[in-house]
This record gives structure tokens, C-alpha cells and sequence, in this order.
């Protein structure tokens, strides 16, 4: 079960690296290629329901910190239980 945990949290991990790669490509038009289409078809499914509950405003778009704290959050969760459990 820790070692599912692990995995989980080490995954919840790299799709935060990933949104943050696809945030700053957003941001920064000139390195933009094929490869942000792919960036945009792992992270659009999970942001666009947020983006419905809360529209960008002021020329920001709130969903992806929402999204982006949400995971952190669930990570922290995990990594505390598996250190209280796991390994004492």
C-alpha cells in the first residue's frame, strides 16, 4: 500500500512539473511547438472543468492556481500518511 502511495504522490508530482511547463509555454509564446499540443492534451481535461466554476478574471486564469494548490495539497496528504504509517 506505501509503495502505491509513493507512486501516486511521485505521479501527482510530475503532473505539477507538467502544468508548470505548460503554463510557462503559454506565457512565453515564441517557444511554443507541437510538443505544447501534447502539453495541452494532458492538462486542458483537468483545468477546463475548474475554468467553468471559475472563468478567468483580471486577465488571469484562477482555474490552474486552483488546480495547481489542489495537487499540492493531495500530495502533502499523501506524503504525511505514508511517513506516519509507512515507516514507523
Amino acid at each position: 500500500m506505501c509503495q502505491l502511495l509513493n507512486g501516486l504522490s511521485f505521479a501527482l508530482w510530475i503532473y505539477t512539473l507538467i502544468m508548470l511547463v505548460y503554463a510557462v509555454a503559454s506565457w512565453i509564446p515564441s517557444i511554443r511547438g507541437p510538443w505544447s499540443n501534447y502539453l495541452a492534451m494532458v492538462v486542458e481535461p483537468v483545468i477546463a472543468p475548474v475554468r467553468r466554476l471559475i472563468p478567468p478574471a483580471a486577465g488571469f486564469d484562477w482555474s490552474f492556481l486552483v488546480v495547481l494548490l489542489a495537487l499540492q495539497v493531495l500530495i502533502r496528504i499523501i506524503n504525511s500518511y505514508v511517513a506516519s504509517s509507512c515507516y514507523f
